[in-house]
């Protein structure tokens, strides 16, 4: 579980990290559809794209450490499902978005719960000390 929580730990940093760089450098192209989108939404993507590979190095750091503190696992997941909650808001408010936002808005809900279900996974090897063959 150890390895499985650190893994996914990895990748979540590593894809948000990408992610972000890719609003920053290319801008609305980046969004299916939305490469006309206008200035205004072309600046706000890029600021809330360097936010998101903020938050993609926060996971890379947590993954990095020796032991993985399942309090920051848990908030990190408790961020990524507010955007999750977010995406069900605009749902509610203006319809359904591209097919491409209710995939990312499925693994905003979706993937959290693995994250909360495993957060504790290397505290728990930790305490547990070295195997014993």
């Amino acid at each position: 579980m150890a390895k499985a929580l650190r893994a996914l730990v990895w990748t979540m940093g590593i894809a948000c990290v990408a992610i972000g760089l890719a609003h920053v450098l290319v801008g609305n192209a980046v969004l299916p559809g939305e490469e006309h989108a206008g200035a205004t939404i072309d600046s706000w993507g890029r600021f809330m794209g360097a936010i998101f590979a903020g938050y993609g190095a926060a996971w890379i750091r947590l993954a990095r450490q020796a032991t993985i503190p399942a309090r920051t696992v848990r908030w990190l997941a408790g961020v990524f499902l507010l955007g999750g909650a977010g995406r069900l808001l605009s749902l509610a408010a203006t319809g359904w978005p591209g097919a491409f936002q209710a995939v990312l808005a499925a693994l905003e809900l979706g993937l959290p719960p693995v994250y909360f279900w495993l957060a504790d996974a290397d505290e728990r090897r930790t305490a547990a000390g070295p195997a014993v063959a």
